[in-house]
């Protein structure tokens, strides 16, 4: 009998240091993401949650304004806002929700903090192990203020226009908002054109684009945004003019055919028909393949410098017959039956075959290599967000990296890709949309719509 009660009192003194060593275990480990230092207009509250070996039983968020504790989120659900809880894993879990003043109409400006508490489940449920995490952070319900400082916005369907804009404070995000596209504002410092010299750091500068197949009415702004998500859009007083796209007919030839898709199909096999059919096979390259390719074009407006690397006009192919202009509408067809419709980006430029393809001014060679429909193509960037390409060359001169001057050599002229016949296909590219050349080949559209902003603002 004593033996059993001494046993029992061993294992009633275990029991009582396993639940005291449970309470000792740690609780779930939190991380606040977001936010880092300042909420505004705009704000995302962001938590992750780390349970090991045991289950979350609470999480509850907290914020804190002076004497006013606003409940963001409870497990429990009782009287606590919304927000997205995330079980990333077996043992964590991420909360999500807005907590900007758009969100929380309560929020007022000035200091707040974050309070984030959560518990775990320990010792078989017997238990549980909470701790408690915090994150001070300022509420700034100020929005940026912009102004426009050039004047006579002028833009051609199509082409491309630029600004000169004033951002207070200067490390605001802005750019121009054409419809739905973005064009990213850069230090008007960088702008090293005609010899203007702006160092005011609050003044900006974007050039920016009205595409093709974009209204004409299209709203054009000015955009900041700052740290905290506070936004404001400023319009730009312009005119935009309509320019008339051609449209032409081609006719699909089984030697074209037979030429051109099975060299793609080796490079991208998945655009092959089931059938093995060269017209079903073309018709995936002429659009899912034109598609991925703009796709990788619109990708290096993120590479581009934040200073002008080129001066003076684009120079046009020397000697050149233009074949196709830009935008031109053309419909396909095969045996006599319509099988597609694309839009022709860019000019097609013929001369010699096998011609020396200069480049049309000064810059960085970002892409020298295979590109799709575009076959071997070189894309120069010229600083902020301009760049110019050169496709179906039979070979290059240069390489990624490269810094090339006007009228430098960068390959010659074949027909790789998707062409017809020796030609040299130029396009300019504005943020990583396709715009015409023709006013970039113009020393008077370089002259009024860049250098006479520029020097007016620096004046200013």
């Amino acid at each position: 009998m004593k033996k059993i009660l001494l046993v029992l009192v061993l294992l009633a003194v275990a029991a009582a240091a396993a639940y005291l060593a449970a309470g000792r275990a740690d609780g779930p480990a939190i991380d606040i993401v977001r936010p880092v230092t300042v909420v505004g207009t705009a704000g995302t509250l962001e938590v992750a949650v780390d349970t090991p070996g045991g289950r979350l039983t609470r999480l509850d968020v907290v914020l804190v304004q002076g004497d006013r504790e606003v409940p963001l989120y409870s497990l429990a659900g009782a009287g606590a806002g919304t927000g997205t809880l995330l079980q990333e894993s077996a043992e964590r879990v991420r909360l999500t929700r807005g907590i900007g003043r758009a969100e929380l109409p309560e929020l007022a400006a000035g200091p707040a903090r974050l309070v984030v508490r959560a518990a775990r489940s320990v010792l078989f449920g017997l238990r549980t192990v909470e701790t408690e995490a915090a994150r001070d952070f300022t509420v700034d319900l100020d929005p940026p203020r912009v102004a426009v400082l050039s004047t006579h916005h002028y833009i051609n369907h199509g082409g491309s226009e630029f600004v000169v804009y004033r951002v207070t404070p200067a490390e605001a995000q802005s750019g121009v908002q054409v419809g739905e596209v973005a064009y990213p504002g850069f230090a008007a410092s960088g702008a090293h054109l005609g010899g203007v010299s702006i160092t005011d750091p609050e003044v900006r500068v974007a050039f920016f684009a009205l595409l093709y197949d974009q209204d004409q009415e299209t709203a054009i702004s000015v955009y900041a945004r700052d740290e905290a998500g506070n936004a404001v859009s400023v319009p730009i007083d312009h005119r935009a003019f309509a320019k008339p796209f051609r449209r032409s007919q081609i006719d699909l030839a089984d030697g074209f055919l037979a030429r051109v898709v099975p060299p793609i199909l080796e490079r991208v096999p998945d655009l092959a028909a089931p059938d093995g059919g060269l017209v079903a096979s073309f018709l995936g390259i002429n659009g899912e393949l034109r598609r991925r390719n703009a796709e990788t074009i619109a990708g290096f407006a993120s590479q581009t410098s934040s200073d002008t690397l080129w001066s003076g006009a684009f120079e046009q192919l020397a000697n050149t017959k233009v074949e196709s202009s830009f935008a031109d509408h053309r419909t396909y067809f095969y045996k006599g039956q319509e099988v597609d419709q694309q839009v022709h980006l860019g000019f097609d430029l013929a001369s010699t075959a096998h011609a020396p393809v200069h480049a049309g001014n000064s810059g960085a060679v970002l892409h020298a290599d295979y590109l799709g429909i575009y076959g071997n193509t070189v894309i120069l960037d010229h600083g902020m967000g301009v760049q110019s390409l050169y496709a179906h060359l039979s070979s290059f001169a240069v390489k990624p990296g490269d810094r090339v001057d006007k009228d430098q050599v960068l390959g010659r002229s074949g027909q790789s890709g998707l062409a017809g016949g020796d030609h040299l296909h130029f396009t300019m590219i504005i943020g990583g949309q396709m715009v015409s050349p023709m006013e970039w080949w113009d020393a008077h559209w370089i002259e009024d719509r860049i250098l006479r902003k520029l020097r007016e603002a620096a004046g200013s």
